[in-house]
């Protein structure tokens, strides 16, 4: 009932305040299906807090889907302070629901549901432009939907453990989330000068993200530069993803995390950089 009561209360926050996501350095995220949940939360928080810094594009895929989806929610609605409300929002839901879970029901699509309203996310007025990534459960072949793709149907699936869940039905195919990482970014903004991937662990995923996109900015004079923040407790928090949601004394230890490691990235100032050549567009570990 507490939680609850606070989650009303921070709602009428977020209807009450202006949208704002204004000047800054453009940051494109991607946020990979490794990193489990609440770390993911406290990175996007503790970027959040930035006043330099913009969100252009976000590719998810995982869990972290349901996240992108509330984010990009929050700052349509009321900016950064309505993004910071409707992620916690987001999750208090997610532990009150793991409370009273009785039954092996997918809880996603009622959490979803209740944190965003998916026509926000379709008007070219949103300040953060989403590619969600999902796997075809039949092939295997990755799907990322955007635009006018995005549904609540999508972010589902792109967050549903595959085989713990059943796959979700898209277009008369089904879809859960992406065993790998999320793909680098389709649908990117040429604005963006830095594209930011939060991970779970390193891999050589980021060394190929940072080659694709200096590929397909081919001629342009400033490719992106290409950051990882990752939770170096990545192996703590393994068996945890098959249930994403949890006690909230662990669920704010792990938000805590990321905000630390974000914090650290930003003060090692990534971001200050003028000059970014093809040389440069590589992966910068945290």
């Amino acid at each position: 009932m507490h939680v609850q009561t606070e989650i009303e209360t921070n709602n009428a926050v977020i209807a009450g305040a202006r949208p704002a996501m204004d000047g800054g350095q453009l940051v494109d995220i991607v946020l990979a299906s490794d990193a489990h949940g609440a770390f993911v939360w406290g990175v996007l928080d503790r970027l959040l807090d930035e006043p330099g810094l913009s969100f252009g594009n976000i590719t998810a895929s995982g869990f972290s889907a349901l996240e992108a989806a509330v984010l990009a929610y929050g700052l349509a609605l009321a900016g950064r302070r309505g993004a910071r409300t409707a992620l916690a929002n987001l999750w208090r839901r997610i532990s009150h629901v793991s409370m009273f879970a009785t039954n092996k029901a997918n809880p996603l699509r009622s959490i979803l549901e209740q944190s965003i309203d998916i026509a926000e996310l379709r008007k070219k007025g949103c300040p953060v432009k989403l590619s969600i990534s999902a796997s075809n459960a039949r092939t295997d072949a990755v799907r990322v939907f955007s635009g006018d793709q995005v549904s609540i149907d999508a972010i589902v699936a792109a967050a549903t453990v595959p085989f713990l869940f059943p796959a979700v039905e898209i277009d008369g195919d089904t879809y859960w989330g992406d065993g790998d990482l999320a793909p680098s970014g389709q649908v990117r903004s040429v604005e963006a000068g830095h594209l930011l991937i939060i991970a779970g662990k390193p891999s050589g995923f980021t060394t190929q993200c940072a080659d694709r996109n200096i590929a397909a900015n081919h001629g342009a004079p400033k490719p992106p530069l290409t950051h990882t923040i990752f939770d170096r407790q990545h192996r703590a928090g393994a068996a945890l993803f098959a249930r994403p949601w949890t006690d909230w004394s662990e669920l704010t230890d792990r938000r805590d995390r990321g905000r630390e490691r974000a914090e650290d990235w930003l003060l090692a100032g990534h971001l200050v950089v003028n000059e970014p050549s093809a040389a440069d567009g590589k992966t910068r570990y945290v």
